[in-house]
């Protein structure tokens, strides 16, 4: 106890933090348990509670079920009310999650501020070692190691506090689990809401799908004369585009055979040219034998004249 009246401010100042904070969560533990516990335990029955956070869930879910009748999701809706109309619980719960190393941090903290306190009274006292007045300060060397055993109480005591508080509610979260609780309950519910709820409500469900098959009915049935017209168009334009393409090909055949007529008038005109050229160089050619003949003829009778004009006059 004398150790505690010696620690300086800092170190309460930690301690009181973590008992302030360890008192916090053991409240919360145990208000989240217990007020889950207490609505998993009225769960049942039929609607007959309109207010709170059964009445938001129930009016949630009859809105729900008429809109989409079986196939409603009712996990889904239990846990948007619960986020919904129980936020500071979950908060609460968040919290509890991590007090435990929040604790050790703290701890630590203190654990440092400690040691950083005697390290600053070492060093003070060393200072006072080295000089030249040594005899003189002697009396104030039990004051200094005083005031650095005071800094290692804060780091031992802050440290035990934090590691102290930690273990409790370790223990505590595990024989009173809040997530645990909340779990049952949603189970709890979805059971009450499946098969106490549900049989009791009208749906539109049916109204819904016949509507759904009439308008289906109606798709299909614009969509197939759609379809038939589109068809139609289809059909006609093929018809048109086959009777041009058709004309087309008849007035290219006309003006081939015209072509074909002219082209075959110019190959005849061509061939009896070619006669008449073959008559003129048989012609021609006779003449040309019958000049030669003439000519040698006309040769021969000067060699004769030429010789006999020769014999005469020798």
């Amino acid at each position: 106890m004398s150790n505690l009246k010696n620690m300086p401010a800092a170190g309460f100042v930690v301690i009181v933090i973590i008992g302030i904070l360890f008192v916090l969560s053991i409240v919360m533990l145990f208000s989240v348990y217990l007020r889950y516990k207490s609505l998993g335990s009225k769960t049942g029955g039929s609607s007959e509670e309109k207010r709170g956070f059964k009445g938001a869930l129930l009016k949630s879910y009859i809105a729900s079920y008429k809109k989409y009748g079986q196939d409603v999701n009712t996990p889904a809706i239990i846990t948007d009310t619960i986020s919904t109309r129980l936020g500071g619980m979950l908060l609460c719960e968040r919290f509890l999650n991590n007090a435990v190393s929040l604790f050790v941090t703290l701890g630590l903290f203190g654990t440092f501020l400690g040691l950083s306190l005697a390290v600053s009274s070492l060093t003070e006292l060393i200072g006072l070692s080295n000089s030249s007045e040594w005899l003189s300060v002697l009396d104030s060397v039990g004051g200094g190691l005083l005031s650095a055993l005071s800094g290692m109480g804060v780091a031992f005591y802050t440290s035990l506090a934090g590691a102290g508080c930690s273990i409790l509610l370790t223990l505590l979260r595990t024989i009173f689990n809040p997530a645990a609780e909340r779990e049952k309950l949603e189970t709890r519910l979805e059971l009450w809401l499946d098969t106490e709820i549900a049989p009791t409500l009208a749906t539109e469900a049916v109204q819904d799908e016949a509507h759904m098959l009439q308008k289906l009915a109606e798709t299909v049935s614009a969509s197939s004369e759609e379809f038939q017209n589109s068809l139609n168009a289809a059909a006609a334009a093929y018809a048109s585009a086959t009777r041009n393409a058709s004309a087309s090909l008849a007035k290219t055949i006309d003006t081939s055979r015209a072509a074909i007529g002219e082209f075959e008038k110019t190959v005849g005109t061509f061939n009896a040219g070619v006669h008449d050229f073959s008559e003129v160089d048989y012609n021609l050619r006779g003449s040309v034998e019958r000049m030669d003949l003439a000519v040698r003829d006309l040769a021969n009778a000067l060699r004769e004249v030429n010789r006999r004009l020769a014999g005469g006059q020798k």
